[in-house]
């Protein structure tokens, strides 16, 4: 368990730059830039975060394309990746034409939104699903698989990356309004972020759906031994999500509301159930595949 002691470690030196950093670059920038608060909290931990991995990699044996989940040759890297990307996106567009059969999404505001509206919108959340999927791919089903499999095997790698994959959702997502800013506001966009856990049942359903998906993202890096697969579910799963998010509003007093999460009215039970079927499918499809390269 050393190697997952040195990533949690380095999880926390990221958190505390979130606490410490945020409200310092929130001055520097603020005068320039429209940048939420929140958003520029993710900015300094992500930051961190890359900055104390480069400094790890080399210490746990990391530095490689294969640890970091890059061993597969590049195009039949692409080849898995997309695969993989027309998966997740297929699968989510299928659980967001569930909710609104099941009338939990309204999609009013979306009826005036012009075709280059639209275009636009897709472009700028595809870019951020794969931006996202990039990222955490590569620290968590990349490297800190790597590390934690080498050590304690598969299972315990599965268990451990999903854990950490479903908590880190819940950091940094706090509002707070310029108009309320002060010097302490890091800590309290950290500590705020933080007493979600310490009233685990409102969060309950989206956690267990998201470390639900953080297994199965696993379970197919475990069965490819590479994250192109991963990468694509990935992106294609936020692309969709997030443009449903853009597009339509969560009917919370819908009599089935309880399937979508309270905590970002998407993410809950329903989502839960449909990854839960979706594991077993997906570990053997990509598994068949790797067995035949």
């Amino acid at each position: 368990m050393r190697a997952f002691a040195w990533f949690l470690l380095l999880i926390a030196v990221a958190l505390a730059a979130i606490a410490c950093g945020t409200y310092p670059a929130w001055l520097l920038l603020h005068p320039h830039f429209d940048f939420a608060f929140h958003r520029i909290g993710e900015r300094i931990g992500m930051l961190a975060l890359l900055a104390g991995f480069m400094l790890l990699a080399r210490r746990l044996g990391l530095a490689d394309r294969a640890s970091l989940g890059y061993g597969l040759p590049r195009r039949a890297f692409v080849r898995e990746m997309l695969l993989g990307l027309a998966l997740g996106v297929a699968t989510m567009l299928l659980i967001v034409v569930a909710m609104s059969a099941l009338g939990l999404l309204d999609w009013s505001q979306a009826a005036g939104m012009g075709a280059p509206a639209l275009a636009q919108l897709l472009i700028a959340r595809f870019a951020s699903g794969l931006a996202v999927a990039l990222i955490e791919e590569t620290f968590l089903r990349g490297a800190m698989y790597t590390a934690i499999e080498r050590e304690s095997g598969a299972r315990t790698a599965v268990l451990l990356t999903a854990l950490l994959y479903a908590a880190t959702h819940f950091v940094g997502k706090v509002r707070i309004a310029p108009q309320d800013l002060t010097p302490w506001s890091g800590l309290a966009l950290l500590g705020q972020s933080l007493q979600a856990f310490a009233h685990f049942a409102g969060i309950a359903d989206a956690f267990l759906a998201l470390m639900a998906v953080g297994v199965v993202l696993a379970l197919v890096r475990q069965a490819t031994g590479n994250i192109a697969a991963c990468l694509g579910l990935h992106a294609g799963w936020v692309w969709v999500m997030l443009v449903a998010h853009e597009l339509s509003a969560p009917r919370r007093d819908a009599s089935l509301g309880f399937l979508l999460s309270r905590f970002d009215g998407f993410v809950g039970w329903l989502v839960l159930g449909w990854t839960v079927l979706l594991a077993v499918p997906l570990w053997r499809l990509f598994a068949a595949r790797a067995a035949r390269r």
